[in-house]
């Protein structure tokens, strides 16, 4: 395909390149050997109409012989390399001075001085005196306002077609330059615009097709080269996106099939009776056990979905964290009574407003302390501290379990990620939890780190503005 284009390209370049050749022989030839016409009559012109007053007039006067006259033309013969006559008022050849392979006849056949017409000039053999065309003028001869006779000069027009070609030589000098120059720019416009163009067309049909892994060619620093960065840095961005959205959906599925297959085996062994009716109580609370999980996983992909489709409205307020803090810790009673496990809270002496959307904190207090008491071993402590730097507070949420692994310690963010140490302990959890946390925060525009040892456990610590 990329062949035929360029075979395509060169022969309508050859084409162009022919027909201006063709135009500039024709039209400029036409043009310039008309110029050179009318330049020439006018010369040769003035110079019958000086002759004709200043010289030939003593003839007629007796002052000056035929012979004298012939001289005269003769000299003015070969600085206008012309013929030139010198005739009666009928026609009648006085004297004449004729170029190389001319003759003179005695007298001209059917003179007429009205017809050489207003243009001054002729083109013609002048009664088939000549075997090539002429340019012929005619100047009166007077004497005492009367017409005695007449000087006719004859050019021959070969001259002019001779001074022609020797002016169009430049002229095709400088078309072929101008050609040539012409060609080497649309070779450089054929590539470095067009083919990378084209390049760049055949990317967006891939991607138009769902090829996401075409990679435009094309390693250049101009604007093309930045336009085909860009274009390959949104096809991996939409390739990501689309990897993303295939595990979002395999994850999902997964974590729906789960908990709706075990409902329905349930359902099904206690309607066939395979399950007796005493047992019922004990796997209803399985099935309720699974709704829940069900449950908290639609709530946490409707709280991403928000983020996502940047729907999420903070609708910010002053209030107390620290007041906030206790009550949230205060909600994980009865979990943490059943554990063993106790929450200390190192709270500052003075009230600390903070800046921001209360129901969102209190889902990220939520979550961070939901999480240090999944993972917490029974009979230990969690610890919430509260810090404050010049215009930022900072809420550190620590507890003593099990810590993360460096290799996973940057994946925690990811939507659906559970650790291998987290699988056995975080039965109902979805994995959402930590995916929210964070955009909840940089929703606010601020910062959330986590710090984390294996088996010994991890901490939290989330900054907000004061108010």
């Amino acid at each position: 395909m990329k062949a035929v284009l360029h075979l395509k390209f060169i022969v309508l370049y050859i084409i162009f390149g022919f027909l201006c050749v063709f135009t500039t022989a024709t039209l400029t030839t036409e043009l310039i050997t008309e110029r050179l016409e009318k330049d020439t009559s006018q010369t040769l012109y003035r110079e019958a109409t000086m002759i004709a007053d200043n010289y030939l007039p003593s003839y007629f006067s007796n002052e000056s012989s035929s012979w004298a006259v012939h001289s005269q033309l003769s000299a003015m013969k070969t600085y206008l390399n012309s013929s030139l006559w010198f005739v009666e008022k009928d026609g009648t050849m006085i004297t004449s001075a004729n170029l190389k392979d001319t003759t003179a006849p005695q007298s001209v056949n059917n003179f007429d001085p009205a017809e050489i017409g207003s243009n001054q000039y002729m083109i013609g053999t002048y009664h088939n005196y000549f075997q090539e065309d002429m340019i012929t003028v005619m100047a009166p001869v007077t004497q005492g306002f009367y017409t005695k006779g007449y000087l006719i000069i004859h050019s021959p027009v070969s001259l002019i077609n001779e001074r022609c070609r020797t002016l169009m030589v430049p002229v095709y000098i400088s078309l072929g330059v101008i050609f040539l120059l012409s060609f080497i720019f649309l070779l450089g416009f054929h590539f470095f615009v067009h083919r990378p163009l084209l390049l760049i067309t055949e990317a967006a049909k891939q991607y138009a097709m769902g090829n996401l892994d075409y990679e435009i060619p094309v390693n250049r620093h101009d604007e093309i080269g930045y336009l085909s960065t860009s274009l390959n840095y949104m096809a991996t961005q939409l390739k990501d996106s689309d990897d993303y959205q295939k595990k979002i959906v395999a994850n999902v599925s997964h974590d729906f099939r789960s908990p709706l297959t075990s409902i329905r085996g349930y359902v099904e062994a206690m309607a066939d009776g395979t399950i007796p009716p005493e047992l019922h109580e004990k796997y209803l609370n399985i099935i309720l056990f699974e709704t829940e999980r069900l449950t908290d996983l639609t709530t946490d992909l409707l709280t991403l979905n928000e983020f996502d489709t940047k729907e999420l409205l903070l609708n910010k307020t002053s209030f107390d964290i620290q007041e906030m803090i206790k009550h949230t810790a205060q909600s994980f009673e009865g979990v943490c009574t059943q554990k063993h496990i106790s929450i200390k809270l190192f709270l500052l002496s003075e009230q600390i407003n903070v800046m921001a959307d209360r129901r969102k904190i209190q889902q990220v207090l939520y979550n961070l302390l939901d999480n240090a008491i999944k993972f917490s071993e029974n009979d230990s402590s969690i610890t919430v501290e509260v810090t404050t730097k010049n215009d930022k507070i900072f809420v550190s949420v620590k507890d003593h379990g099990i810590g993360i692994s460096r290799k996973e310690i940057n994946k925690i963010w990811e939507r659906f990620y559970k650790s291998d140490l987290s699988r056995g302990k975080d039965k109902k959890g979805t994995g959402l939890g930590l995916s929210i946390v964070k955009e909840i925060i940089q929703a606010h525009d601020e910062h959330i780190n986590v710090i984390s040892t294996e088996g010994v456990g991890t901490e939290f610590i989330f900054s907000l503005s004061k108010a």
